[in-house]
């Protein structure tokens, strides 16, 4: 029996409440280290953009308070990805009596990947996207026309096309998962690819901003991913039964 079965709703909600309020001070904590070092955290998140920028140009900010914001709100991201752990433990801690012994054994590996995959996508993005997505924006430049990017659409700009990398590098644990439950098998992901690279660029048209070249720099990868997912299903997928396998030849026979 579970540990959750012997406890009333009203405890789970007070633990609920106070790891949440655990996870907000972490958060508060995180911030605040953070925020003794904006400029220096700034300074690396703009740097792809600075290295392919012309001597002397620099970044703006066309507003009196669009600096301290900007610093502020980049503060807080840096604070909630140095929380992170905290946060993940805090929910491991909520769920883990609830679960299952086998359920917290797959738990784990699933939490740690996801983990890896979501830092590599926005690695990726930040070392291989940026500096060739700027240097091509940039290139539109000319004796009459002058880039002034400004701080707070850097910031913008930048941590969604982060964010949406991370999450995009998600898709072989997603569809290893599907594949684990029998949602998915590895002859429809391979009988669906070109199925599959229409969905990346439609997804990758809503997920990163309104420009050709960042959809086709995610998307690419995307298709790479697709084929490390039929390898995860490969390995990690139900296996079909005795049963099923007949059947499947009675109506490729049929």
């Amino acid at each position: 029996m579970k540990e959750d079965d012997k406890r009333p709703f009203a405890s789970h909600l007070e633990e609920l409440r106070n790891r949440l309020i655990k996870s907000f001070i972490a958060v508060g904590v995180g911030f605040a280290v953070c925020y003794g070092f904006k400029e220096k955290l700034f300074q690396i998140l703009t740097a792809p953009l600075i290295s392919v920028m012309k001597p002397g140009e620099t970044l703006i900010y066309t507003n009196l308070p669009e600096a301290f914001f900007t610093f502020l709100k980049s503060a807080l991201l840096s604070g909630i990805l140095l929380a992170s752990p905290i946060i993940i433990y805090q929910f491991w801690m909520f769920t883990a009596p609830g679960l299952y012994q086998k359920e917290k054994r797959l738990l784990l590996p699933v939490v740690f990947l996801s983990s890896a995959f979501f830092i590599g996508g926005a690695l990726f993005g930040y070392y291989v996207v940026f500096p060739w997505g700027f240097k091509f924006f940039l290139g539109f430049a000319s004796e009459t026309i002058r880039p002034l990017p400004s701080m707070k659409e850097y910031l913008s700009f930048s941590s969604k096309l982060l964010l949406a990398f991370g999450l995009v590098f998600e898709l072989p644990l997603v569809i290893t998962f599907l594949a684990k439950l029998g949602l998915v098998s590895v002859e429809f992901l391979k009988k669906n690819r070109k199925y599959a690279l229409l969905l990346f660029f439609a997804g990758a048209a809503i997920l990163t901003p309104p420009d050709v070249v960042t959809q086709v720099m995610m998307a690419l990868p995307l298709m790479v991913l697709y084929e490390v997912s039929i390898i995860g299903a490969r390995i990690f997928g139900k296996k079909k039964s005795a049963e099923d396998i007949e059947t499947d030849v009675k109506e490729s026979e049929a």
